[in-house]
């Protein structure tokens, strides 16, 4: 049962990073342009700042050394992973410090004694945390069955925190559970990855996020499985509709089942690559359209149009500060031609 999403059609956010250093600038940028804030992953200022990195704190065996930019595993026969295990529990938060999410820290600051009606939140995907996440022989930790569960309890007891603190200044909100690897699920790399303990975890931390009174999305940047994205629990399926946008029509029934059964559509249609160079606004508007129509011609378009929300395509971590501002005013101007 979804929750009643009073989401009115073309409602603006974004997916996470900004290539800032200024985590001030970064957050006053957000403000002034979402209409769904949400708090900036800030990689530029520091490696800790990264998706993984971000939420290992405070983890047992996870080591980061920000100078080398690696995080890695140490199973050593230290007593950290008892400590976890008598401290966490289904109430457990766990906290994300200044050090690891500055741009959190700030978007709180700046927001002080503000209130809002939608503000979003982010936290890294079980699957991209885990199939991330090595040990020191290289291996991925999803395999081990012991810190999989782990690292996962983690995620839940840190998306609790994230929560707590964005529900004192918003009437709802939204949590992306930013899952990039999902994209390369089935291929030769990740062939060892059941379909079915992938659904099992993804829909443990949505359902964390649900029992939290904020609503779940997904976000994924790549050519994914969609339905097992739709079968997570998240309410928001966030796509690259620029590079990927026809791809939902080839699950056009479970599409059609999704957004029937209360789901929505965040359409990354602004692209967070080099091609943000070589865009207009003409061209954007051009293409939405087109990707729109064709969608149309398998699922009925008022039901489309409906459940509908507008972002770039992933985090602008990775563009240059101007790339970024010409993302945003292009989502901006695509909205107001849209509506």
């Amino acid at each position: 049962m979804y929750h009643q999403l009073m989401l009115q059609p073309y409602l603006t956010t974004g997916i996470g990073s900004l290539p800032h250093e200024n985590a001030e600038a970064a957050v006053a940028l957000v403000l002034e342009t979402f209409d769904i804030p949400f708090w900036p992953q800030l990689p530029k200022v520091s490696f800790r700042e990264q998706m993984i990195p971000q939420y290992s704190e405070g983890l047992p065996f996870i080591r980061v050394d920000s100078e080398k930019k690696n995080v890695w595993v140490n199973r050593s026969g230290s007593d950290e992973l008892e400590r976890f295990y008598e401290s966490c529990n289904e109430q457990t938060r766990i906290a994300i410090s200044e050090n690891f999410a500055e741009g959190f820290h700030a978007f709180l600051k700046a927001t002080k004694g503000r209130r809002f009606k939608w503000l979003k939140g982010h936290v890294t995907g079980p699957l991209t945390f885990t199939l991330g996440l090595n040990d020191y022989q290289g291996r991925p930790v999803y395999y081990d069955e012991e810190l999989r569960e782990v690292y996962l309890m983690g995620l839940q007891a840190k998306v609790r925190w994230q929560i707590d603190a964005l529900k004192a200044k918003a009437e709802e909100v939204v949590i992306f559970i930013d899952e990039p690897i999902a994209g390369a699920l089935g291929s030769t790399a990740y062939i060892a990855v059941q379909r079915e303990e992938a659904l099992r975890l993804l829909k443990a931390l949505a359902g964390t996020i649900k029992e939290m009174g904020a609503i779940p999305g997904i976000h994924c940047c790549g050519r994914a499985e969609w339905p097992l994205l739709m079968e997570s629990g998240a309410e928001i399926l966030s796509f690259d509709a620029y590079d990927y946008g026809d791809t939902l029509g080839i699950y056009r029934a479970e599409t059609e089942a999704f957004l029937k059964g209360g789901g929505t559509l965040a359409w990354g249609i602004v692209p967070t690559t080099d091609a943000i160079n070589s865009e207009t606004e003409e061209s954007l508007y051009a293409l939405f359209m087109r990707r729109f129509d064709k969608l149309a011609s398998l699922i009925p378009a008022g039901l489309l149009k409906e459940k509908i929300m507008l972002t770039p395509s992933c985090g602008t971590g990775s563009l240059s500060e101007a790339e970024t501002l010409k993302a945003f005013e292009l989502l901006i101007r695509l909205k107001e031609s849209l509506t």
